[in-house]
């Protein structure tokens, strides 16, 4: 049977990233408090296609994968790579897989106890050199320092986001990352609370306000001070509750 995926191409065009998207798959994590946590992935796989080859193989990506069913996690993502690598006859290969992470979460006044939701990333990239990135989203409050200010009463405040993405050596808590960032912000987003929870943090964020610069130095000076933590790329947005636009600012570390 003709392999019309192996035939020439002499369009001299070579591809950087070719593979399949959007698989959702089941995998198991370390969890800090619970020993493991399964969870469903989005994965994409890709490697690089010479500019000889016509196409690429498709269905290889997907038995690779399957290999490696339930235990696919950070410490195995360089061996799926290098299998990519080898497998498909290419010169570089990604990974990238994406999940939700659940942590229990404490309200500060009731102790009411919740799960909470954080969206999570590994990306791998092997060439010459293998590179692995965590990415975590957190969700914050944010309090206006120049609305209370100006304002005889109260303060615009809105919820925003803190993406982070990092390149560490040895091994790290995602859990870690989140409390550490999270505490950058005017004040936590919890998934449940109780009324005297709610005056509390409303209360807690107000006494607390900052600009969305304030927060991504915070959270840059808080990474600078962890030895373990190579580079790291740090974005804050707020979703502004009285202006038509959101505000931003990002902080990346030089390699």
């Amino acid at each position: 049977m003709r392999d019309v995926q192996n035939d020439l191409d002499f369009r001299k065009i070579e591809i950087n990233k070719v593979g399949v998207k959007n698989l959702k798959y089941p995998i198991v994590l370390q969890d800090k408090e619970n020993d493991e946590q399964h969870t469903i992935a989005l994965i994409n796989m890709y490697v690089n296609l010479p500019h000889h080859f016509r196409g690429t193989h498709m269905s290889r990506f997907i038995e690779i994968l399957n290999k490696y069913r339930r235990e696919i996690d950070i410490h195995n993502m360089g061996e799926i790579m290098k299998e990519m690598k080898t497998n498909l006859e290419a010169e570089a290969a990604h990974l990238e897989i994406e999940f939700p992470y659940f942590i229990e979460k404490q309200a500060p006044v009731s102790g009411a106890k919740s799960l909470m939701e954080y969206q999570c990333k590994f990306t791998g990239m092997l060439n010459d050199k293998m590179k692995i990135l965590l990415g975590v989203s957190i969700p914050i409050l944010t309090v206006c320092p120049c609305s209370k200010e100006i304002s005889e009463h109260g303060a615009h405040n809105q919820r925003g986001t803190i993406n982070v993405q990092l390149q560490f050596k040895g091994f790290i808590w995602i859990e870690d990352i989140i409390q550490m960032v999270e505490n950058c912000a005017s004040g936590s987003v919890f998934s449940l609370l109780k009324r005297e929870d709610e005056k509390f943090v409303t209360e807690k964020s107000y006494e607390n306000p900052k600009f969305v610069e304030d927060v991504v130095r915070d959270v840059a000076t808080k990474l600078n001070v962890q030895e373990n933590i190579l580079w790291y790329k740090v974005e804050v947005e707020s979703f502004e509750s009285i202006h038509n636009h959101d505000a931003y600012a990002c902080v990346e570390k030089r390699c």
